[in-house]
C-alpha cells in the first residue's frame, strides 16, 4: 500500500516548494513522491526519495525520479541541503489494519519513528542544511523537544493546519546558530 496524499501532504508540499529551489533533496518516507516532485518542480538540484515500502520506491522510480528502499537512513549515502519528512506520527491503534499502521503509525505512543529519524539525520545533514518535518497535535513532542535540544538544534513552525480531531505543523529544524558572545575587559 502506498500513502496516498491527504491533508499532511498538501501542508508539507506548500512548503517544500518555498524551500526546494537550488537545494540537494532528500524525501524521506516519500509514499507517493508528492514531496520528491514538488521538490523537482519548485527546482531542487537533486532530489533522492526513500521509502520502507519496496511498492512505493517502484512507484516513484516510474515517475523519473531517484528511488531507494530503505528504512530511515540504512542504506542512504551524503549530505542534504533540505530532508523532507512526513513520517507516520500517529500513536499505535490497535483496530488500525497492518498495512495502513505502516504509513501512518509512528510507534506505541507516535514519536519512535521520529526520534529514531531525528537521531542519524545530523549526519546526512549539510552544515547549514533544514529538515522540514511534519507533526501532529497527536504525537507527543516532550521527547522531540529535548532530543533537538540535546543536539544543538532549533526549530520553529513555518506551516500549520487544523483538521477534524488534530492540528498538523511543519517544524523547520536547523543547527542552532551559536550566539555570539562578548567579553569586555576592565
Amino acid at each position: 500500500m502506498i500513502y496516498e496524499p491527504a491533508d499532511d501532504s498538501y501542508l508539507m508540499e506548500k512548503v517544500v516548494r518555498k524551500y526546494s529551489k537550488g537545494k540537494k533533496v532528500l524525501d524521506m518516507g516519500s509514499g507517493s513522491g508528492i514531496q520528491a516532485q514538488s521538490a523537482l518542480e519548485a527546482g531542487a538540484k537533486e532530489v533522492i526519495a526513500v521509502d520502507i515500502n519496496k511498492e512505493s520506491v517502484v512507484h516513484v522510480k516510474s515517475l523519473g525520479i531517484k528511488s531507494i528502499q530503505s528504512s530511515l537512513f540504512s542504506k542512504v549515502k551524503g549530505e542534504f541541503d533540505l530532508i523532507i519528512f512526513n513520517p507516520p506520527y500517529l500513536p499505535f491503534d490497535v483496530l488500525e489494519d497492518n498495512e495502513s499502521a505502516l504509513a501512518t503509525t509512528g510507534g506505541k505512543k507516535g514519536d519512535e519513528i521520529i526520534l529514531k529519524f531525528l537521531k542519524a539525520c545530523n549526519e546526512h545533514l549539510e552544515k547549514k542544511g533544514v529538515i522540514l518535518l511534519v507533526v501532529s497535535s497527536l504525537t507527543p513532542l516532550d521527547k522531540i523537544k529535548k532530543l533537538l535540544k540535546k543536539q544543538a538544534m532549533e526549530y520553529k513552525i513555518v506551516e500549520s493546519k487544523k483538521i477534524f480531531m488534530e492540528e498538523l505543523e511543519v517544524l523547520e529544524i536547523q543547527r542552532a546558530k551559536l550566539k555570539s558572545v562578548i567579553i569586555k575587559r576592565l
